[in-house]
């Protein structure tokens, strides 16, 4: 690990700078156009994704904001909780198991896995004021992984450029899910903005209902994207975002052509866009989270309006059990190694 105490410090072109945010280390990297925060000291959270030029954040806060895990210790032995409680919303990596608290091969794992609640290591391999580049480690703790993330960003873009790659450190073969759960909320997304996906993508709706007030797409329906069978009859268009109060709701969507997925969320009173591309071969599915205030218990009593639109190698949400029995689970060979791509770009409209 870097120490960064004696390091060249700058204050313009592309820059790193190394903060705490409520007792968690984090790093900012920043250019002209972008400034990203990343906590390093809680599953490397992506918590801020600025656009500068208009003050604007794309990705979602959560009513709780950023808690530290240390000082927000679950109160009661939840395996949700232990994810939700410390929940900054944002974009986090999810990994061995996402979804829903689940067992596998004898060891327990909380809602969306382990690494999303770890500490991180954090090094910087270029620092100059035309590109700024860190790489992110972490090592599982119930599940045999090391994962590696390389993080760029070069002056004049507001892009973010992501390598990853997960690595089986133990002898045998195991399966896994991976995830990049990015959310977007207000004020980048609200109702009436819009998702645009290449064509010919298709979905699967989950077969639950995820809140206690219905749902929006029927249970368990296939579909050609936009158009999707509506609960209760009919057809719904996918592509713009509802109202405060309509019921939650998610969908698994795939089929993307070509090696790279691809998405764009726009908002017709913002100038900015969002664009997310990444590599299909790893993340063949992009799961859209729906929560629009309908989960009126815990843990967001009504009170979160945001979508998540999420890369995952795998479905459903219910953990890494049914994703092995239904065959899109990841396969890791002892010793082998999964990598992606990602790229996320807030675009001028």
């Amino acid at each position: 690990m870097n120490d960064f105490r004696y390091r060249q410090q700058r204050n313009w072109g592309c820059r790193l700078h190394f903060i705490t945010m409520f007792g968690l280390p984090a790093v900012v990297m920043e250019n002209d156009l972008l400034r990203v925060t990343i906590l390093t000291g809680k599953g490397a959270d992506v918590v801020e994704f600025n656009y500068k030029p208009r003050d604007l954040d794309l990705v979602w806060l959560s009513p709780g904001g950023v808690r530290n895990p240390s000082a927000f210790l679950s109160t009661s032995a939840d395996p949700l909780a232990t994810f939700v409680d410390i929940y900054p919303g944002g974009w986090q990596d999810v990994f061995p198991s996402a979804g829903a608290p689940a067992t596998w091969n004898g060891a327990q794992y909380g809602q969306h896995g382990e690494i999303s609640t770890m500490p991180w290591m954090v090094e910087i391999e270029h620092d100059d004021e035309s590109l700024v580049v860190i790489r992110l480690q972490v090592r599982g703790q119930k599940f045999p992984s090391f994962i590696e993330r390389r993080v760029s960003l070069a002056r004049g873009a507001s892009v973010l450029d992501i390598e990853e790659t997960a690595t089986n450190t133990s002898g045998v073969t195991v399966p896994a899910m991976w995830s990049q759960h990015i959310t977007f909320g207000k004020p980048f997304v609200t109702p009436g903005s819009r998702i645009t996906l290449p064509d010919g993508v298709t979905g699967i709706s989950h077969n639950e209902d995820v809140g206690a007030t219905g749902r929006r797409v029927a249970a368990g329906a296939e579909f050609t994207w936009p158009m999707a069978p509506k609960a209760g009859g009919g057809e719904l268009d996918l592509r713009t975002v509802p109202p405060v109060g309509t019921p939650s709701d998610l969908v698994y969507l795939t089929n993307f052509p070509g090696e790279t997925g691809w998405y764009e969320v726009d908002n017709p009173e913002q100038p900015v866009r969002a664009r997310v591309e990444w590599s299909t071969g790893t993340l063949p599915y992009l799961w859209y989270w729906q929560e629009f205030g309908g989960v009126q218990g815990y843990p967001w009593y009504g009170d979160v309006y945001t979508i998540g639109l999420e890369p995952n190698s795998s479905y459903p949400t219910n953990g890494l059990p049914d994703a092995v029995n239904n065959g899109s689970a990841m396969e890791l060979q002892p010793g082998a190694s999964k990598s992606f791509t990602m790229r996320v770009a807030a675009l001028p409209v």
